[in-house]
């Protein structure tokens, strides 16, 4: 069967030299991508009907505008020889618009979540060691220990997500995180509770270190400190280049966090049991399961959506 496919002044035309039929139904606009396959050699989702009965051989021609998504699909059954034309809309002005309005939510809570949580830190750590220094001692031990304690917490919050994510989220706290790994209703998910609870302890290391004197305070607030930069860091590259739960501009090109993200990816995709479990050290991690293939496989495909929608 010979098939002439044509696109012009905002129409598809599909034809059958056979029996010479045209079916031709309004598209909004002329850009398209049409897809011609046969129900004998593929799973068709979108014409399944015709896919599940194995004793009629169907050909699916399908249009899709890509800027609608509204979608045409001619049907023609060898076996009775007849022809269906259908429409399916499936409501993607709506869809897009949500997701619009979703995004846009999140990264109005991200922006003024990370400005205050930065703006209090950086004013924490000045008027902290100002108010240390009054009695013009130099508190060097403390300030040492606070900044060796803050990037040392910040470092071993990796190790602890990761721990937590294997033996808590996916374990008996899967009714919540659960939300994190099914479609999305809305711009918040269950599963943003454990940023919150990660945040109590931090709080509390900040507020007893701001408030109290000597190296074990210090310490403490170091601790906090780390903590903190450790949740900013996740959100953005978690929720933001991960998830796309708001734009993160220039940070998506930069090469180790295009390979966490693709690693995160296929977390997701549960190819290896769940692994990686960790995010920033997610490709090492998956590496050490023998995922190094699909890893390099999954960061290619990025590059290429990238360039393509570029």
């Amino acid at each position: 069967m010979e098939t002439g496919v044509s696109a012009a002044s905002g129409a598809l035309k599909c034809s059958f030299s056979r029996r010479n039929r045209t079916a031709s139904k309004p598209i909004s606009k002329p850009t398209l991508y049409l897809v011609l396959t046969s129900a004998k050699t593929h799973q068709w989702r979108s014409c399944n009907t015709h896919a599940k009965n194995r004793g009629k051989r169907t050909t699916c021609l399908s249009a899709v505008d890509k800027k609608t998504e509204d979608t045409v699909q001619i049907l023609k059954s060898k076996d009775t020889n007849e022809s269906e034309t259908r429409i399916i809309i499936p409501k993607a002005a709506e869809r897009l618009a949500r997701k619009k309005s979703e995004r846009y939510t999140y990264l109005v809570a991200a922006i003024m979540s990370s400005l205050g949580v930065t703006s209090a830190a950086i004013m924490a750590v000045y008027y902290r060691f100002s108010w240390q220094m009054e009695g013009g001692e130099f508190p060097l031990v403390e300030m040492l220990g606070t900044f060796f304690l803050s990037v040392g917490s910040a470092v071993g919050m990796e190790f602890w997500a990761r721990w937590a994510h294997r033996a808590l989220w996916h374990a008996s706290l899967w009714h919540m995180h659960k939300s994190h790994h099914r479609p999305r209703d809305g711009p918040f998910e269950l599963n943003d509770v454990f940023a919150i609870t990660n945040a109590v302890p931090a709080i509390a290391l900040l507020s007893y270190g701001f408030f109290t004197k000597g190296l074990v305070a210090g310490l403490c607030f170091g601790a906090g400190l780390g903590i903190t930069v450790f949740g900013m860091a996740y959100m953005f590259v978690h929720d933001g280049l991960v998830h796309r739960r708001f734009p993160v501009g220039p940070i998506a090109n930069v090469p180790y966090l295009r390979r966490v993200a693709s690693a995160h990816h296929l977390h997701h995709s549960d190819i290896f049991d769940g692994v990686p479990y960790g995010l920033f050290l997610g490709p090492m991690e998956l590496e050490e399961v023998g995922g190094k293939e699909e890893l390099e496989k999954e960061i290619n495909r990025r590059i290429k959506k990238s360039k393509s929608s570029s």
